[in-house]
C-alpha cells in the first residue's frame, strides 16, 4: 500500500542535471527505485507497506537506509558509501546531501557493472563453474562471523514461511494456480516441517540461526574485482533475514538448481560443507529448498496480479508461478539416497569423477562429496593446499581418515541424503569397512574401482595444481607395488577423458539401481 507521494523526489533524481549532467537509469522493484548515474548508484525505498516490509514513513526509511548499509558493509564495505538525505531548500529547490530540511533518505552506493551480475553472467551461459567453491567460501566466512540470533529461526520461523506462502497463493494465486497443487504443497511442507521440528529448534538453540543475507540468490552477488560479492541483504524485516544459515544457502542453491545449473550447487554445497562441517544441515535441505520455491511462487503470483495491463507480463509470471510452485512439490519428496563409492590408486581421477557424478545422484543438489585427501588436511588441521609430512601419512592417521569417512558418510544418510566418497581404498578391510556403512543405513551401495596405466597415472599427477592432494610420481610408483587383494567392486577404465569416464561411471550406476543395488 502506498503512503506518500514520492513523485517529486523521483522527478528530481531522475534528472541528469542533478548527477552533474550524467545520464541517469533506473531499475524498480516493488519496494525500492536504484537511479544509476556516473559512478554511483541512488537506492529510494518506496514510501510503501505490505506485512512484511514497512517504509511507510520518512524517519522508517531513514532507519532501514541506515540498517541497509550496516549490514550490507558485512559483505560489501566497498559498495555501500552511506546514507544521503534529499534536501528541500528556504526556496523550494531539493538537492542531495544539502543543508536544508531533509524529506527523503538514500542509500548511496559505488556503481558496478550490471553484467558481472551473477543472474546476468548465468543467463548468458557464462557463469563460471569455478567461481562456486570461492562463492561458497564467502557464504561461510560471512555466516561464521554473523550475529547470533536464539530469539528467530527454529520450527516458528519456519511455520511462519509457510504460513505466509499459503496466504500469499490464497489472495494472488487463485488466477493461475490449481487449488489441489497449492493444497499439496502446503500440506507436504508442514509435514516436513513436522518431521524437523527438533533439529530447527536445537539448531536455533545452538547458533545457527544467525543475522543473514534472507535473499542470497544470484541477483544479489556481483563479480567485484574478480570475486563474488554478497549484497543488498534484507534490512527490514529480521524474520526473513535472522534464519538457519542452511535456510539462506538454500535460496542460492534453488536457484541455481532451477537454472539447470546442477553442477554449480552442488560444488557450493559441498565447498560450503568442507568450510563449516554442518553436515546436519543437510537434514533440512528438502524443506528449505522447497521453502525457498514456494515462496518464489507466492511472489511471482503477487507480481502477477499487480500485472492486469500488462497481459504478455501477467502470463509469463503466471507461468513462472506455476513453475515454482512444480518445484516445490518435487524438492518435498527427494529420492531415496545411496552410497557410492569410488577407489583406485593416486592418478586415477578419483575426485574429478566423485565432483562430476554428485549432482546427478540423488536429492536436490546432488550427493554429498566426501573426499579423503580433503578431510587428511582437516584432521591435520593445515590448509588445504599445504601438503603433509610422513606424520600425515601414518597408519594412525590413515586410521583416523577412514574412520571420518565412515562417520560423515552415514550421518548425511542417516539425513536422507546420498553421499559419494572417495579414497583410495588399497585394502579389502577399508572396502568392506565403507560397504557396511551401507548395510547398517539401509541404502544401496555401488562400489566403482578405477584403472589406468601407469604412464597416465603419473603424467596425472605431474600436472595437478591446487589440489588438496599430495600425491606425486613418486606415490604412483610405490603404489603399484600394493596388495590391494580381490576387489569386487565394479571396475572402471579410467584413462580416457573425464566426460567419457563420467559416461561410463553413470552407466553402471544406471545398471546397478534397474538392478536393485
Amino acid at each position: 500500500m502506498q503512503t506518500e507521494d514520492q513523485s517529486a523526489v523521483v522527478e528530481f533524481l531522475s534528472q541528469p542535471s542533478t548527477h552533474g549532467g550524467a545520464v541517469v537509469e533506473r531499475a524498480e522493484t516493488h519496494a525500492s527505485m536504484v537511479f544509476l548515474a556516473g559512478h554511483r548508484a541512488y537506492k529510494l525505498k518506496r514510501a510503501v507497506r505490505f506485512d512484511y516490509l514497512d517504509f511507510s514513513t520518512t524517519e522508517r526509511r531513514r532507519e532501514m537506509c541506515e540498517a541497509e548499509v550496516r549490514l550490507n558493509r558485512r559483505t560489501a564495505p566497498g559498495l555501500y558509501r552511506g546514507v544521503v538525505p534529499v534536501t528541500r531548500r528556504a526556496g523550494g529547490d531539493l538537492a542531495l546531501g544539502g543543508d536544508g530540511e531533509p524529506i527523503e533518505w538514500l542509500v548511496e552506493m559505488n556503481r558496478f557493472d550490471q553484467g558481472q551480475l551473477l543472474d546476468r553472467l548465468a543467463v548468458a551461459g557464462s557463469l563460471d563453474l569455478e567461481t562456486m567453491p570461492p562463492l561458497a567460501s564467502a557464504i561461510a566466512g560471512f555466516h561464521n562471523s554473523a550475529e547470533r540470533r536464539t530469539d528467530c529461526g527454529g520450527k516458528a520461523g519456519m511455520a511462519w514461511v509457510i504460513e505466509g506462502n499459503a496466504d500469499g497463493f490464497g489472495e494472488f494465486g487463485r488466477d493461475c494456480l490449481d487449488p489441489s497443487a497449492v493444497s499439496r504443497v502446503t500440506g507436504d511442507s508442514w509435514n516436513a516441517l513436522n518431521r524437523c521440528e527438533e533439529i530447527l529448534d536445537r539448531r536455533r538453540e545452538s547458533g545457527f540461526v544467525r543475522q543473514c543475507h534472507g535473499d542470497l540468490h544470484l541477483r544479489n552477488i556481483v563479480m567485484l574485482d574478480g570475486r563474488p560479492t554478497l549484497f543488498d541483504g534484507v534490512e527490514f524485516n529480521d524474520q526473513i533475514s535472522c534464519v538457519d544459515v542452511f535456510y539462506d544457502l538454500a535460496f542460492l542453491l534453488m536457484d541455481l538448481w532451477r537454472r539447470k545449473l546442477p553442477r554449480h550447487a552442488n560444488a557450493v554445497l559441498n565447498r560450503y560443507l568442507v568450510e563449516t562441517g554442518d553436515v546436519e544441515g543437510v537434514a533440512l535441505l528438502p524443506l528449505f529448498l522447497a521453502c525457498r520455491a514456494a515462496v518464489r511462487a507466492k511472489t511471482s503470483a503477487t507480481a502477477a496480479a499487480q500485472a492486469q495491463r500488462d497481459e504478455p507480463r501477467r502470463s509469463a509470471l503466471q507461468a513462472t508461478t506455476r513453475e515454482y510452485l512444480d518445484m516445490a512439490a518435487r524438492l518435498l519428496h527427494p529420492p531415496r539416497p545411496r552410497l557410492v563409492a569410488i577407489g583406485g590408486l593416486s592418478g586415477t581421477g578419483k575426485s574429478t569423477l566423485a565432483r562430476m557424478m554428485a549432482p546427478g545422484i540423488g536429492a536436490a543438489p546432488g550427493a554429498v562429496h566426501l573426499r579423503s585427501d580433503e578431510i587428511r588436511k582437516q584432521l591435520a588441521g593445515v590448509p588445504m593446499l599445504q601438503r603433509l609430512g610422513p606424520d600425515g601419512y601414518s597408519s594412525k592417521m590413515s586410521e583416523r581418515v577412514y574412520g571420518t569417512l565412515v562417520e560423515r558418510a552415514a550421518q548425511v544418510l542417516r539425513s536422507g541424503h546420498s553421499v559419494v566418497v572417495d579414497a583410495v581404498y588399497a585394502r579389502s578391510s577399508e572396502r568392506k569397512r565403507i560397504e557396511r556403512v551401507a548395510i547398517a543405513e539401509a541404502v544401496p551401495f555401488t562400489g566403482i574401482w578405477l584403472e589406468a596405466p601407469e604412464p597416465v597415472l603419473v603424467s596425472r599427477t605431474e600436472q595437478r595444481r591446487n589440489d588438496a592432494s599430495d600425491a606425486d610420481p613418486a606415490i604412483v610408483h610405490l603404489q603399484r607395488g600394493w596388495d590391494t587383494g580381490r576387489i569386487d567392486w565394479l571396475r572402471l577404465d579410467a584413462s580416457g577423458s573425464a566426460s567419457t569416464v563420467l559416461s561410463r561411471a553413470m552407466d553402471l550406476l544406471r545398471v546397478a539401481v534397474g538392478a536393485g543395488l
